[in-house]
């Protein structure tokens, strides 16, 4: 497939290449993490954030697709990007207070989750934006 273009006629940005590199690593961290949940750690957090992880890695990935697709593609490849670092936050910080029993990075936890739900409706304002588009 050829790279992406911007309007101009330009190749884009690194920000959707970014996309499917994070996703791979997010998903392959989601399954390793729900191994250990599964099997090491009897942990319902670690499982949870395992799964959390691993649905927005895939969500990433369609999201990556449709701003290939898009002529708003800046704003799909922000709303991929703003999702995978709310998902990597949030299921980080679950996974290093499992592992360590460090509580003082639990902060991060909320924002992540705030910045994955904030991405979820950015994922609506984009497809509203992009009616009748490409």
């Amino acid at each position: 497939m050829p790279a992406p273009r911007d309007e101009k006629g330009g190749a884009l940005s690194g920000a959707p290449f970014l996309i499917p590199v994070w996703a791979g690593l997010a998903g392959a961290a989601g399954v390793a993490l729900s191994a250990v949940a599964a099997h090491k750690v009897d942990s319902p957090a670690l499982a949870t954030a395992a799964t959390i992880l691993t649905i927005h890695a895939v969500a990433a990935v369609a999201i990556y697709s449709l701003a290939l697709r898009s002529a708003r593609s800046g704003l799909w490849s922000a709303v991929g990007l703003l999702m995978l670092f709310s998902a990597t936050l949030f299921s980080g910080e679950i996974a290093f207070h499992t592992f360590t029993d460090i509580a003082s990075l639990q902060f991060l936890a909320p924002i992540g989750g705030s910045g994955m739900i904030l991405s979820w409706l950015l994922v609506a304002v984009a497809g509203f934006v992009s009616r009748g588009g490409n």
